[in-house]
C-alpha cells in the first residue's frame, strides 16, 4: 500500500461553506463520523477531535474503554478557505495511537458552476495500521466501509441535500 493515498470529490457550494464545514465543529459533527473536531486555524495551532455519545456507548456496551480525545495533531498550514494542513493521528485504536503522526492536505479549488473539487491527500509513512483505515473498505455496506472517500461524499450529500447519506 503506498504511503500516500488521494481523494478527490466535486461539491456544488461555495468554498467558504466547504471549509466551514470541515473546520467548525458544529459542521463537522453533522457528518462522517459525527465526532467534533476543533481546530486552532494558525501554523502551530492544535487539532483535536472528541469522541461522541455513540461512539462513547458503543465501547461501554462492548467491555473496552474509549479515549476522550479520539484524533490530534497540529496545524501546520492554514489559508481559509483554499487550503489546510495538518498532522493528524488516531488515537481511538492501540495500534493507530502507536503510530507516529501523518499528515493531512485538504486542498479546495474552483473547477466551475459554483462546483469545488475537494482532494484530501494523507501520507502515511510509517503508519499502515493508519492507511488501511483511511482507505475504507467498500465492501462493507452502507457506510461505504468508512474511510476518506465515505467522509468525503457524506459532507458531500450534506452540503448538497442538507442530509447525510444516513438520513431517511
Amino acid at each position: 500500500m503506498s504511503d500516500t493515498q488521494v481523494f478527490r470529490i466535486w461539491i456544488k457550494a461555495p468554498a467558504e461553506k466547504i471549509w466551514q464545514a470541515i473546520t467548525d465543529p458544529e459542521w463537522n459533527q453533522r457528518y462522517g463520523y459525527a465526532a467534533p473536531q476543533f481546530f486552532e486555524l494558525k501554523k502551530g495551532g492544535r487539532f483535536h477531535s472528541t469522541a461522541n455519545q455513540g461512539m462513547l456507548d458503543y465501547a461501554a456496551a462492548n467491555g473496552f474503554e474509549m479515549p476522550e480525545v479520539i484524533l490530534d495533531g497540529e496545524v501546520l498550514e492554514a489559508e481559509p478557505p483554499r487550503r489546510l494542513v495538518q498532522t493528524w493521528r488516531m488515537l481511538m485504536d492501540p495500534t493507530t495511537g502507536a503510530e507516529p503522526f501523518t499528515t493531512l492536505t485538504y486542498e479546495i479549488e474552483e473547477a466551475g458552476a459554483g462546483v469545488h473539487r475537494v482532494t484530501i491527500t494523507h501520507d502515511t509513512p510509517g503508519a499502515p495500521a493508519t492507511a488501511a483505515m483511511i482507505k475504507g473498505n467498500p465492501e462493507a455496506g452502507a457506510e461505504g466501509g468508512g474511510g476518506w472517500a465515505w467522509v468525503l461524499s457524506d459532507l458531500k450529500s450534506l452540503l448538497e441535500t442538507g442530509k447525510v447519506m444516513t438520513d431517511a
